[in-house]
């Protein structure tokens, strides 16, 4: 991350809006996934039971996800306003629709 790192303020507020705007996201999806946003961890549910987990870590400043057996850790890149995984250039919300796609077995884009 570039710059100097958010304040545990900063970052408990950016991380909640992004969490908030995917939980809203992911609700607007017609079936097969269902998103609960329960004290900065956003769990999506689907119809065989599986969980994807995606939560603010205020420690590390990241936004974590875990899903298909694959964790990211997502920084916050305040210059672009976006979430990015600094091991991969994974983006927080394309990587989101990428992997409900895959489970959905059909395209997800998630109105930001």
């Amino acid at each position: 991350m570039s710059g100097e790192p958010l304040s545990e303020r900063e970052f408990d507020a950016v991380a909640d809006r992004s969490l908030r705007a995917l939980d809203r996201a992911i609700n607007e999806i017609p079936d097969g996934v269902e998103a609960d946003l329960q004290s900065g961890i956003l769990t999506l549910e689907f119809e065989d039971g599986v969980k994807y987990v995606v939560n603010s870590h205020r420690a590390a400043r990241q936004i974590w996800m875990a899903a298909e057996r694959s964790a990211w850790h997502f920084d916050y890149q305040p210059s672009e306003a976006r979430w990015v995984a600094q091991r991969t250039g994974d983006e927080l919300w394309s990587t989101v629709e990428a992997v409900l796609s895959r489970k959905l077995g059909r395209a997800v884009k998630l109105e930001r």
